[in-house]
């Protein structure tokens, strides 16, 4: 089977389509046939910019020399222990290796796709939507009651990959709206359920009179000072993005102790994927609630192309990766 494969840290020319050994699944494993897999920050690492990352993932060479981690497909075949799984069914999670023509996949890390949702979107949907919804929980917008009808959010990265999922799992919540992206994504961010869309580069949101029950920052290209002029007094700041890992570092240092000086609290995190969160999008999905935006979509060996844009840091949602008829659902 052709899979993306890297042996050495580098830019995207390191990553090559190639042919690998078919794998099985085992006792605990599905075996999916790839119909589609999405690109994600997280994928970036292949670079090896930073020893602390390195310390990680091999300090001369990488130790996975495989890429990718959403994927969606058809179940090939079972482990002897699987029990929610049969051959012919159309699954999306994460795993290991998504950019293949094949993965195995752990049962727990798999659910069952909508029908009424393709492929390409139900691939874009696992490590995304579920910052975006992991951050909104945290930020008291969560799925056991603690809803409040009109809350005031602000999006800050409303049209990016998690933005686009954190606008329309808001809007299912109950809460007011509001999206911060660039003048050509105005339309795009209203349209999937921001009631007011805020243009970065004509106003900044932490100079405006405009005060948020929570803000969750996909970017973070603004001090946690300065989303405190926009909160309100007992408002909640989560950020889910940053420029680089020193930066989420510093963040995440600052936050805790920010957060015992003043009454507003301050929240770094990273998702943790999870059955229940991905059944929950599952459900939100099959029901019209959220609909995932795809910017591009691109080949398997087309893949260094797709880093490539990601790094941009311009795509307007997701950016998928394609195997095989992807018209149908």
């Amino acid at each position: 089977m052709k899979a993306i494969v890297y042996r050495n840290y580098g830019p995207p020319d390191v990553l090559k389509c190639e042919e690998i050994e078919k794998p099985a699944a085992g006792d605990n494993e599905v075996l999916i046939k790839v119909r589609a897999a999405a690109v994600n920050p997280v994928d970036l690492l292949f670079r090896g910019t930073s020893y602390m990352v390195r310390i990680m993932t091999g300090l001369r060479k990488p130790k996975e020399t495989r890429i990718g981690h959403d994927v969606a497909g058809q179940v090939e075949a079972v482990g002897r222990n699987v029990t929610q799984f049969k051959p012919g069914d159309e699954v999306f999670g994460t795993c290991k290796g998504a950019f293949a023509e094949y993965v195995c996949a752990s049962e727990s890390a798999l659910v069952l796709k909508p029908d009424n949702v393709t492929f390409e979107q139900a691939a874009a949907v696992p490590i995304a939507a579920l910052t975006a919804l992991q951050g909104l929980r945290l930020g008291g917008l969560g799925d056991k009651g603690q809803i409040q009808p009109k809350q005031k959010v602000l999006i800050n990265g409303a049209s990016g990959g998690v933005g686009t999922f954190a606008v329309q799992i808001a809007k299912s919540f109950g809460a007011d709206v509001t999206g911060v992206c660039s003048t050509r994504n105005v339309d795009m961010v209203r349209s999937i359920g921001a009631k007011q869309v805020i243009d970065y580069t004509r106003e900044d949101f932490t100079k405006s009179d405009q005060h948020y029950d929570l803000i969750l920052d996909c970017v973070g290209n603004h001090s946690l000072l300065a989303h405190r002029r926009a909160l309100n007094p007992n408002g909640v700041s989560v950020v889910a993005g940053a420029k680089g890992l020193w930066d989420f570092l510093t963040r995440a240092l600052t936050a805790p102790v920010l957060s015992r000086l003043v009454s507003q609290k301050f929240v770094t995190f990273i998702a943790k994927l999870n059955k229940k969160d991905l059944t929950m999008m599952r459900e939100l999905m099959a029901t019209g609630k959220v609909t995932p935006v795809i910017d591009r979509r691109y080949s398997l060996s087309e893949v260094p192309e797709a880093i490539r844009y990601l790094e941009k840091r311009h795509a307007r949602g997701k950016l998928v990766i394609t195997l095989g008829d992807n018209n149908k659902t």
